[in-house]
């Protein structure tokens, strides 16, 4: 099937816009209609001179010369304010437009990029999707801006001036409008050539988008490996691509201009030649030839804008053909048609005979069965890539299992509400996401009507409190970007007591304290003690002394269960976890 244009994807994707266009694009026809009367209004005066009584402005009933020229003088100030009115009328709607659009189509991306499955991130880079989200959208709302009404105020001056000319003088017409169909023809042959080149513009921005925001990120590790002039190698040669990959398209987009220039100067020759003859000859009215060949400059002067034009339409519809395509991505996380809303969690939750393999890679969970009752705590432990993480991730359906199922409460996951089923779920990890807000803002994370009281007594129970009072603006301190100005600490305390005013019936804890020191460990397993009191949790842990007070402990091994039981059972086993504590601990039983 053929592909969809990327303007009829736009003009479908703006339905509920169409009105602003038909009315936007009015104004923009109603202005050039005024705009273009002073070039007939200065042959008509002309007319009135050489003429006088007999001008044409005594057909209609002024025969005073000096009141035909009070008359066009009133005439001309009229039709530059009724163009005045409908240039401010036409912009300001155009503008209006594209703010609307591009706030809409951001919104719309942006909404739609939370949907995707993790694959989905993990597949593409975080560059290239700020430079969809900002990019494009913002090429976009350029066009909209200008582009668009150029092209409808150039339109109604050749169908303006094409039918005036015929009317007058139909033979100059000929002359006059000869290069039109070379000027369309030329832009539809630049076109061809700048749309493959604006794609491969849009796709370097990305790339360069990329590089610079990992770096940006990681200015840290940069600096404390000083590879500063190597990333900086590494950015050059990215900007270097995105320079080359705009070399070719700007010389054809530059190219495209002293052509037109070419084509319009033999299409005025025509009209000075063929309407001074006829105005020698008797034919034709000087002030009629001079509305002519003010009206032939008004007539192919704007296609040498053209270029400009064209060069704005197609950058705006690589970037519409960017947007579009991601707004066309299918999450991998299907919804059935009538998901089932679960407020609470009261009785167990299953994996049945779970397989789950990331794409391109082998299985990692395999023939997974388990069952978690309601207040269990129960450690997940194995050596690094058994698959502890992935177990989870499932649980909160960031994946879908290939086979088997993860049954909450009697009810697959694949039927339940996605936002209802992970409100059930509190989520501590290692690498704890902060926004760049206040601590306040980060401890309220989507929690509505919280009160000053819960939100310190939930700093209490993570023992953070202490450490939020000691700073100059409390809770109103502001973290950075990422929480940079915390350390690893104070960020998984802040996370901790984020999940305490969540309040989850289940809760998970993903290697909560893999990444700090031993006294921060100390408080963290603290304030985990008053976090999983009367929940079901989940704690997925490399230190084994983490797991040591759960109800069950389960050993995964190459994807598959391969012990459970107890610290005091799997220790006794003496198989794969007692020899994982004998590693940790050197304790010997």
């Amino acid at each position: 099937m053929k592909d969809t244009h990327p303007f009829w994807e736009l003009w479908a994707y703006a339905k509920t816009e169409q009105h602003r266009v038909r009315v936007a694009s009015l104004y923009s026809v109603i202005n050039k209609f005024f705009d273009l009367f002073p070039e007939i209004i200065i042959g008509v005066a002309i007319d009135v001179i050489v003429r006088g009584k007999e001008s044409f402005v005594s057909n209609i009933g002024i025969i005073d010369p000096k009141n035909q020229i009070l008359f066009l003088a009133v005439i001309t100030f009229a039709i530059f304010a009724l163009e005045s009115l409908f240039q401010f009328l036409f912009s300001l709607k155009w503008r209006q437009l594209a703010q609307v659009i591009q706030h809409r189509l951001r919104m719309d991306s942006y909404n739609h990029i939370q949907t995707l499955d993790l694959s989905y991130f993990e597949n593409n880079q975080s560059g290239n999707l700020m430079a969809v989200l900002n990019d494009d959208v913002n090429q976009l709302e350029r066009f909209l801006d200008t582009g668009a009404n150029s092209l409808i105020q150039l339109l109604t001056t050749v169908l303006m001036v094409g039918f005036y000319f015929f009317y007058i003088a139909p033979y100059v017409a000929i002359f006059a409008m000869f290069p039109i169909p070379f000027i369309l023809w030329g832009g539809y042959y630049f076109q061809g050539k700048l749309a493959p080149k604006y794609k491969e513009v849009r796709e370097s921005v990305g790339g360069l988008n990329s590089r610079l925001s990992q770096n940006l990120s990681g200015i840290a590790t940069i600096k404390s490996y000083v590879t500063e002039a190597q990333e900086a190698h590494s950015i050059s040669l990215q900007s270097q691509a995105y320079m080359e990959s705009n070399k070719s398209a700007i010389y054809w987009s530059s190219a495209f201009v002293p052509l037109i220039r070419i084509l319009i100067v033999c299409g005025f020759m025509g009209t000075l030649i063929l309407g001074g003859f006829r105005v020698i000859e008797g034919d034709l009215n000087a002030g009629l030839f001079t509305s002519l060949l003010f009206l032939t400059q008004r007539l192919l002067w704007p296609f040498t804008s053209l270029a400009t034009t064209v060069d704005l339409y197609q950058r705006a519809m690589a970037s519409t053909g960017r947007i579009m395509g991601l707004l066309r991505t299918d999450s991998k996380i299907v919804t059935v048609s009538s998901p089932i809303k679960m407020s609470d969690f009261k009785n167990k939750i299953v994996f049945d005979n779970v397989d789950f393999s990331y794409e391109g890679y082998d299985s990692l969970i395999k023939k997974f069965d388990f069952e978690i009752l309601k207040g269990q705590s129960i450690g997940v432990v194995g050596t690094t890539g058994s698959g502890k993480s992935t177990l989870v991730k499932l649980l909160m359906r960031f994946y879908d299992v290939r086979s088997g199922g993860i049954i909450v409460d009697g009810t697959n996951i694949k039927e339940m509400d996605l936002p209802a089923l992970r409100k059930l779920i509190g989520y501590v990890s290692q690498d704890v996401f902060l926004m760049d807000g206040t601590i306040r803002e980060n401890l309220c994370f989507n929690q509505e009507g919280l009160t000053e009281d819960k939100i310190i007594d939930a700093a209490k129970l993570a023992e953070a409190h202490d450490f939020i009072s000691s700073m100059p603006k409390g809770y109103e301190t502001r973290v950075g970007e990422r929480g940079q100005k915390l350390s690893g600490g104070q960020k998984q305390r802040i996370s901790i007591a984020r999940a305490i005013l969540k309040n989850p019936p289940i809760l998970i804890l993903d290697e909560a304290t893999a990444s700090v020191d031993n006294e921060t460990e100390a408080a963290i397993q603290r304030s985990l003690k008053h976090l999983v009191k009367g929940r079901t949790t989940i704690i997925i842990a490399h230190r084994l002394s983490t797991v040591v007070d759960c109800d069950e402990v389960l050993v995964l091994d190459k994807g598959m269960l391969a012990e459970s039981g107890s610290h005091h059972e799997l220790i006794e086993l003496g198989k794969i976890y007692h020899h994982l504590w004998q590693v940790q601990t050197g304790v010997r039983h």
